[in-house]
């Protein structure tokens, strides 16, 4: 068996098999690319380097909800 990998997801820690891609951390947590922020150790990621920018062992994600309102 591997060794999983543990990333930190709004304050929780969460264990992956491997590095993933914003988009698919996204995709295996439900969810949708539109409406969400994603910060990666204190940095924004563009939505559109979502499909590349890798997310490793150790690393911080923030994920912030829009929700709209009148």
């Amino acid at each position: 068996m591997g060794d999983s990998i543990e990333i930190i997801i709004n304050g929780e820690t969460q264990a992956f098999d491997a590095a993933v891609s914003v988009a698919e951390l996204l995709a295996r947590l439900g969810l949708p690319e539109k409406k969400i922020a994603v910060e990666h150790n204190l940095e924004i990621v563009p939505k559109s380097a979502y499909a590349s920018h890798m997310v490793e062992a150790g690393d911080r994600i923030e994920i912030v909800h829009f929700i709209g309102g009148g």
